[in-house]
């Protein structure tokens, strides 16, 4: 018998069990101890963990304001394979694989969450004889699954296509008077057993379950599965998506295996949060810290999507898949009345987004004083606009949908929001909780001021780009709006009356330098980061330490970076790569936030990416034990490119057209280089290599810039 585990994710589908050196491979023998770290599958519209008894859907909540969480749906799928007393072995790759071989049989038990059709689950079981026997090989299905939800009432339906069938809507809704979701099952009727016949070599069976919020879709998405299923495409439509995925974002680095491999898994679960790229849109319910496949009524923050989204998580899509970040930037549009309510019911104008959010975008956080008081969460919502707009150039989701009103509302909310102060003749944001959360009600929180002043930016400058009249306060605002700074100690106070040494949360100063890029001299940066490096919670979130790694890496000290870098595998949780809050295990699970982080200490840090108006800089440095830096994918004004970094040259080639870049036509692109100041341009299909240096990339001949209207 062969006891093994491993995780697939997408790449190189179904490969032999013995090639366990791949990085898109993760093995292990037994399951987590902890059923927490079970893999989790997901598609950005159905979220499970392998076995487990519940499920989720996106956008489906149970319970009112700060009692609303995700609501449990119970799984047909949750399915053991029982053979003897013979111990498994565990496959994973987009595709959840339980095997057991024996000197007979070789038995294989498949779930995926389908990449392409959204609304389907697949449990597929394949027998392989491996010698003649005389009897019949009989492996059992154990099925813990009941039609039972404590949060959905539950009715039966007459079967559809051979098909059981489901329904019902969740017993509370997130806003009084809001009707509940509704939620329908179909799915392929359970065998107890499977029996591969003494004259046979082989046998497979495939099962089915289609999810929807309607009868409909429900039934149409059956109808897809049987189709794929009649025609043998099942599995392969399955793999295919997942190959383009692979196709438009891969990040590889060589020299530390443990390393690549983390960054492939944070990759993976990631791609997994967000939905198909070819499909029809689904109704993004945005991305939460644990993901959909956790979520329930007291875990993983019920589900609910925070700043995580749209800080930690966003800029690693957007720099690949503008079609996935403008389905974040959807979310947040399709949520702006109720943010309209949440600043009025604060008093103040404009939109505030709420700290944690559901559907309808009104404050679902069950204590009060993260909900008044987690404001930042405006600036990071403005941000993501903002990097969409600099990477695409696409207008229309400012001209034909509400990006535009989203981003001066939320101008109008800090206007209304701020206090003249005449004694230093500069505004003040009173009364906030800034990112580190061990500190509330203080006055002018440093990243709550900035991030505020940049959203009051863009926002003049998106109202000259549309020539759309900004108020005057706007400016005036943002110019005059304290931010706290030392001139003795030369660094950054957290907030007004913050006490140098004080333990901090987590990541809060240090992202002024990154993702903010407040103008700072190298001996400030180093100060805010040296000062926060050495009070910050060891056990606090795990997107920090990437924070400071990028840091780092922008004042030259590669392996000072490392080393903070290296703190983040505390809370990479084998043997499926699945990450916790805390390096000890605890907090939220699958933590997407962390794993979004630890990509941009890599997507940003190494290669020194960032985003601005007018071009794309890069300023590449690697540690010593990274020889090579892969990143294949990256979308810029319509083009896709793909980078590899070495320790003395670069090389970068435009490999065609982003199909989802949102606009009609790529931009023609160039290269000038910082030191030499040579100007390179990138002709598609054309390789182009340069020795390693800061630079930039922009439209060619490019002494102004336009855009696609």
């Amino acid at each position: 018998n062969i006891n093994r585990g491993c995780l697939y994710n997408g790449q190189n589908f179904l490969k032999m069990a013995s090639n366990f050196a791949d990085p898109y491979i993760f093995s292990s023998d037994t399951l987590p101890s902890d059923p927490r770290f079970l893999p989790p599958l997901a598609n950005g519209q159905l979220g499970w963990r392998v076995f487990e008894k519940i499920m989720h859907m996106g956008g489906v909540y149970n319970g009112e304001g700060g009692a609303c969480h995700r609501a449990d749906i119970p799984c047909p799928l949750a399915v053991w394979m029982m053979f003897d007393k013979v111990s498994p072995l565990f496959l994973f790759e987009g595709i959840f694989t339980h095997t057991i071989l024996t000197s007979y049989v070789e038995a294989s038990q498949l779930f995926y969450a389908h990449r392409q059709f959204p609304n389907l689950m697949v449990m597929e079981v394949l027998l392989q004889r491996q010698m003649t026997t005389e009897e019949p090989i009989i492996v059992m299905l154990d099925s813990s699954f009941t039609p039972h939800s404590d949060d959905i009432t539950f009715q039966t339906a007459p079967d559809y296509k051979g098909g059981r069938h489901i329904f019902g809507k969740t017993m509370f809704p997130e806003v009084p008077g809001v009707p509940c979701p509704s939620v329908h099952l179909i799915w392929s009727p359970l065998t107890s057993t499977v029996t591969l016949l003494p004259d046979q070599h082989q046998s497979h069976w495939s099962f089915l379950l289609a999810i929807a919020e309607s009868r409909e879709n429900a039934e149409s998405s059956f109808d897809t599965g049987l189709e794929l299923m009649e025609h043998g495409n099942l599995q392969s439509s399955h793999s295919k998506a997942w190959a383009e995925l692979w196709l438009g974002s891969r990040v590889e680095l060589e020299g530390l295996v443990h390393l690549n491999r983390a960054l492939i898994g944070c990759m993976f679960y990631l791609l997994s949060a967000f939905p198909s790229l070819s499909e029809t849109p689904i109704q993004f319910g945005g991305v939460s810290p644990g993901g959909l496949s956790n979520g329930g009524q007291g875990q993983d923050y019920w589900g609910h999507v925070f700043w995580d989204q749209d800080l930690w998580i966003y800029p690693n899509i957007a720099l690949f898949h503008p079609k996935l970040a403008r389905a974040v930037l959807d979310y947040r549009m399709r949520t702006l009345e109720g943010a309209k309510a949440n600043a009025q019911k604060q008093g103040y104008k404009g939109l505030k987004f709420p700290w944690e959010s559901a559907i309808s975008g009104y404050e679902v956080c069950a204590v009060n004083i993260y909900g008044q008081q987690e404001i930042h969460i405006n600036g990071a919502v403005t941000l993501a606009f903002q990097n969409y707009l600099y990477l695409t150039q696409d207008l229309a989701v400012f001209t034909e949908g509400y990006g535009s009103e989203v981003v001066w509302c939320i101008a109008d909310y800090w206007v209304s929001r701020v206090t003249w102060n005449p004694d230093d003749r500069q505004y003040h944001i009173k009364g906030v909780m800034p990112p580190d959360e061990y500190y509330y009600n203080v006055d002018n929180s440093v990243y709550t001021n900035s991030v505020a002043k940049y959203s009051l930016q863009f926002a003049v400058e998106l109202a000259n780009l549309l020539q759309h009249p900004a108020p005057s306060e706007w400016q005036e605002v943002a110019d005059k709006l304290k931010i706290p700074f030392d001139p003795e100690l030369k660094y950054h106070p957290e907030f007004d009356g913050y006490k140098r040494g004080s333990q901090v949360k987590q990541a809060d100063t240090v992202l002024l330098g990154y993702p903010l890029g407040l103008p700072m001299s190298r001996e400030v940066r180093q100060n805010d980061l040296e000062c926060y490096e050495s009070v910050t919670d060891p056990l606090g979130p795990a997107m920090t330490w990437s924070v400071f790694a990028v840091g780092w890496l922008e004042l030259g000290e590669a392996e000072k970076a490392q080393q903070v870098l290296q703190k983040c595998f505390k809370n990479i949780q084998g043997p499926f790569q699945v990450w916790s809050e805390s390096s000890d295990g605890s907090g939220a699970v699958n933590f997407l936030t962390g794993m979004g982080g630890f990509l941009q200490a890599v997507l940003f840090g190494y290669t020194g990416f960032r985003v601005q108006r007018d071009c794309l800089m890069f300023a590449p440095l690697l540690p010593d034990d990274v020889a090579v830096l892969s990143v294949k994918g990256v979308s810029y004004l319509g083009n896709k490119m793909d980078w590899l970094v070495k320790k003395q040259e670069i090389s970068v080639v435009v490999r065609k057209q982003a199909e989802d870049s949102g606009i009609d036509k790529p931009s023609p692109l160039e290269i000038v280089l910082t030191r030499s100041g040579n100007i390179i341009p990138l002709i598609p299909g054309q390789l182009v290599m340069f020795p390693k240096q800061p630079g930039k990339i922009q439209k060619q001949n490019s002494k102004s810039y336009c855009w696609f209207l």
